[in-house]
C-alpha cells in the first residue's frame, strides 16, 4: 500500500496538469490548520466554484518533548508490575498524509494515511471517504433536498460525539489546545456511510456501518462463553444545533447514540481504534513480562507499539456496545467552554452480563491575540463505572487535571505546552494501576497545511 500510494502521488505531481490541478480551493473542507478550529461537520454555504478536478495534499507533522513521573502501590510493582522507566526525552515524531480530491461539483475525495506514528511506525492508511453535496444528475426535487444534505460513504471516522473533531489525531495535533482527546477516547473508523442534514443551523444525521475497524469476511464462530455470536451493523445517530447568536457569541449542543449488539467474537474498537496511539508516551505502562531463574528476576520489556495506549482508559466493550454523548460549546468573544456528559454500557465477548461507565470532561480556553493566536487552557476529565477483572466486576476511576498554553506561530506552526496529573483509584491491588498516578508536562511542535 504505502508503495502505491507513493507511485500515485510522484504521477499526480509529474502529470498534474494533464489530469488535475493542485489547488487549496476544495468544496465543503475544513482546513487542517488554525482556521479549521472549532470546526464540526463541513457546512452547506460553500462559494467556491466547480472549475474542473482538483488536488490538494497536506500534511500534519508533530514532535514532543516528554517529562512525565509515575507510580502505584500495586502489589509486585517491582516485579511483575513494575512500571515503564521513564526519563525526560523526545518522543517518536508523528506525521500524517492528506490528499483531497474535487472530483465533481459538490463531490470530494479525502484519503488520510499514518506515515509515522506510535502504534504503526510505518506508514498505515487510516482510511478515505467520498463525500456529496450535490447530486450529479439535475433533478429539481433532489437539488432541493441537497441543498441542506451531506452524504458520506467509505471508511472514515464515525461522527458520534463531538470529540473526535477536537481530539490530537497521529500528527494532526494542531488544532487540540491540549496534548490528548478525553480519557475514555471515543475513535473508531469504521466501513459505512451516513446522511447529514442541517438547516438554519439545526442538524441531524443517521450513519450505519460494518462495527468494525477493517473489513471483515470471515465466517462468525461461537463459543461456549459467546454462544450467539453474529455480525450486526452498528448504527450512530446524532442531532443538534449550532448557532451564531451574535457577533461574538456562538453556541453549539449536540447529542449522539451509538449502539451495536453484536460483534461476531469481540470485534468492535469504539474505544480502541485509534491506530496512533497516545501523546504521553509509555506512562502507565507495564515494563513488561516478568521471571526469575534459580531466584534471579528478569523482565522483557513490552515494545512501545505494544502499548501505545498509554493514558487512556479502555472499558473493553468489544462485543456488545450502546453509548451515549451529550457536547456543549459555547464561545464568547476570546473566552471557549466545552462540555462533555458520556455513559457506555456494553461487554466483551468473554462476558455474560453488561457494565456500565459514565464520562465528565470540561475545558475553559481562552485565546487572545490579534489573531487569537495565543491561548491559555484548564481541562478536567473524569471516568467512573465497572470494569472486569477475570469473573468479577469492581467500581474504578480515573481523573485527569492538565492546564495548557499554546503560540501559533503562524497559522499552521503550533507551539504548544501542558502539565497534566492523572490518578487512578479503586483497582484491585493486583492491577498495575491499583493506586497509580502520573504528573510532569509535555511540549509540542505542531505543524500542518
Amino acid at each position: 500500500m504505502k508503495k502505491i500510494l507513493l507511485f500515485i502521488g510522484a504521477a499526480l505531481m509529474a502529470h498534474g496538469t494533464a489530469m488535475a490541478q493542485f489547488s487549496n480551493q476544495i468544496q465543503h473542507f475544513n482546513p487542517y490548520d488554525q482556521r479549521g478550529i472549532n470546526k464540526y461537520e463541513s457546512g452547506k454555504n460553500d462559494t467556491i466554484p466547480f472549475e474542473g478536478l482538483k488536488l490538494r495534499l497536506g500534511a500534519a507533522f508533530t514532535q514532543q518533548f516528554q517529562s512525565l513521573d509515575h507510580k502505584s502501590t500495586a502489589l509486585n510493582n517491582q516485579k511483575s508490575n513494575k512500571l515503564y522507566p521513564l526519563s525526560p526525552g523526545f518522543m517518536q515524531a508523528q506525521a500524517n498524509l492528506f490528499i483531497d480530491a474535487q472530483l465533481a461539483d459538490g463531490i470530494r475525495l479525502n484519503v488520510s494515511s499514518y506515515m509515522s506514528a506510535r502504534h504503526h511506525n510505518e506508514f498505515w492508511v487510516k482510511g478515505g471517504y467520498l463525500q456529496i453535496d450535490k447530486l450529479p444528475f439535475n433533478i429539481s426535487f433532489l437539488n432541493e433536498v441537497m441543498k441542506y444534505t451531506t452524504i458520506k460513504a467509505g471508511q472514515y471516522e464515525v461522527n458520534y460525539g463531538d470529540m473526535h473533531f477536537r481530539r490530537s489525531d497521529g500528527g494532526h495535533t494542531l488544532q487540540n489546545p491540549f496534548m490528548e482527546g478525553l480519557i475514555m477516547d471515543a475513535f473508531a473508523t469504521e466501513i459505512g456511510g451516513d446522511i447529514f442534514v442541517q438547516k438554519d443551523g439545526y442538524f441531524g444525521m443517521v450513519g450505519i456501518t460494518g462495527g468494525m475497524l477493517r473489513g471483515n469476511v470471515d465466517s462468525v464462530k461461537t463459543t461456549i462463553a459467546n454462544p450467539k455470536a453474529q455480525k450486526q451493523p452498528s448504527i450512530i445517530l446524532k442531532g443538534g444545533v449550532d448557532k451564531q447568536l451574535t457577533t461574538d457569541l456562538r453556541a453549539r449542543f449536540s447529542g449522539s447514540y451509538y449502539h451495536n449488539g453484536n460483534t461476531g467474537n469481540g470485534l468492535n474498537t469504539l474505544y480502541w481504534g485509534d491506530r496512533t496511539g497516545s501523546n504521553y508516551q509509555n506512562v502507565m505502562e507495564k515494563w513488561g513480562t516478568y521471571s526469575e531463574v534459580n531466584g534471579v528476576g528478569s523482565t522483557t520489556p513490552n515494545a512501545s507499539t505494544a502499548i501505545a495506549w498509554s493514558g487512556r482508559f479502555n472499558p473493553g466493550f468489544s462485543q456488545q456496545v450502546d453509548a451515549l454523548m451529550l457536547n456543549a460549546f459555547v464561545k464568547y468573544k476570546g473566552f471557549e467552554l466545552y462540555g462533555t456528559y458520556e455513559k457506555a454500557k456494553g461487554r466483551a465477548a468473554t462476558e455474560a452480563v453488561k457494565r456500565s461507565i459514565d464520562q465528565y470532561a470540561a475545558d475553559i480556553v481562552y485565546r487572545f491575540g490579534r489573531t487569537e493566536n495565543l491561548f491559555v487552557g484548564a481541562r478536567y476529565n473524569a471516568v467512573d463505572g465497572q470494569l472486569a477483572f477475570g469473573a468479577v466486576n469492581q467500581d474504578i476511576k480515573v481523573n485527569r487535571t492538565a492546564a495548557s498554553a499554546g503560540w501559533f506561530i503562524t497559522k499552521n506552526i503550533l507551539l504548544k505546552g501542558e502539565y497534566v496529573k492523572q490518578q487512578y483509584k479503586d483497582f484491585p491491588t493486583a492491577d498495575y494501576r491499583s493506586g497509580g498516578q502520573f504528573n510532569g508536562f509535555v511540549m509540542e511542535a505542531a505543524i500542518s497545511f
